[in-house]
C-alpha cells in the first residue's frame, strides 16, 4: 500500500510556493518522497523557502502570467535538470471589492494570475509529459469554484474557470497518460485570507457556516495532493476534490 501513495523518484513543480498553501504542498510532497521545484517571482522568498525545505529542493523563478517566460523556464529546466512529473498550479491572488466598483485593472490581474497562469504553465509542462506518456497536473481551485460571496465576483469567475479548464485538460490529455485534477480548498488560514482571519465577525460566521466548525489548516490539504500526485489516482481525471470541512455540502 505504501507504494500506491509514494512519490519516490518523482519531481514536482509547485507554482506560487514560497508561502501559504503552495509552500505547505511543497513540504508535504517532499515528505512523501518527491523532489520539489519551488516557483515564484521573488527570488529572496524562494531562497528562504528552499533553505527551510532542505537540500533536495530546486528553485525556478518565473512569472506564471508571462507565456514566453514560462515556456523558456520550463523547457530550460527539462533540458538542463530533468523531467517534471507532477505540476501543482497554485499561483493565485484575491481582490475584494463590491462588483459595481470593482477596478478593471484588478479584474485583469485576477484573470492573469488565477486562470491564465494555469493555462501557461499547464501547457508548457504538459508538452513534455505528453511526450513521455505520463504526468500529474493538480490545479488549485476553491470553494468559489462552486459558491460565491459578496465582493469577490471576479475571483469566483476565475476559480470557476479553473474547474472547467481542469476538465478540459483531462479531456484532451488523458489519452496521453496524464491525470489532470483540481483541489478546491475551503477557508484556510493563509496570507491570502489574513484580513478575514483577523475579522472576528467573519470567523464567527465561518464557524457557524462550516460543518467542521473552524478554519482549515494548510497541512490538511497535503493528503489530497499526495493522492492526486501518486499512482493511487491513476484512473481519476477531470475531478475537483473539495477539501472544505463540508461547507459546499451544507446549506
Amino acid at each position: 500500500m505504501s507504494d500506491l501513495f509514494s512519490l519516490q523518484g518523482r519531481r514536482a513543480l509547485i507554482t506560487g510556493s514560497s508561502q501559504g498553501i503552495g509552500f505547505a504542498l511543497a513540504k508535504g510532497l517532499a515528505e512523501a518522497g518527491a523532489e520539489v521545484v519551488l516557483n515564484g517571482r521573488d527570488e529572496g522568498k524562494l531562497e528562504a523557502a528552499a533553505a527551510s525545505l532542505g537540500a533536495s529542493t530546486n528553485m525556478l523563478a518565473f512569472d506564471a502570467t508571462d507565456h514566453e517566460a514560462v515556456r523558456s523556464a520550463v523547457d530550460g529546466f527539462e533540458a538542463g535538470t530533468g523531467q517534471i512529473d507532477i505540476l501543482v498550479n497554485n499561483a493565485g491572488m484575491q481582490h475584494r471589492t463590491e462588483l459595481e466598483n470593482f477596478p478593471a485593472d484588478a479584474f485583469e490581474r485576477l484573470l492573469q494570475t488565477n486562470i491564465a497562469s494555469v493555462f501557461h504553465v499547464g501547457q508548457a509542462v504538459a508538452r513534455h509529459m505528453i511526450g513521455r506518456g505520463a504526468g500529474k497536473i493538480i490545479n488549485i481551485a476553491s470553494v468559489q469554484t462552486a459558491l460565491s460571496r459578496p465582493g469577490i465576483a471576479p475571483y469566483t469567475a476565475t476559480k470557476g474557470a479553473v474547474g472547467n479548464l481542469t476538465k478540459g485538460m483531462a479531456t484532451d490529455w488523458a489519452k496521453h497518460g496524464l491525470q489532470c485534477n483540481a483541489i478546491a480548498p475551503g477557508y484556510f488560514d493563509t496570507p491570502l485570507n489574513a484580513a478575514l482571519v483577523a475579522d472576528p465577525e467573519f470567523t464567527t460566521w465561518l464557524e457557524k457556516r462550516t460543518p467542521a466548525g473552524r478554519w482549515g489548516n494548510v497541512e490538511e490539504l497535503v493528503g489530497a495532493a499526495i493522492f492526486l500526485a501518486s499512482p493511487a489516482s491513476s484512473f481519476v481525471n477531470g475531478h475537483t476534490l473539495f477539501v472544505d470541512g463540508g461547507i459546499t455540502a451544507s446549506l
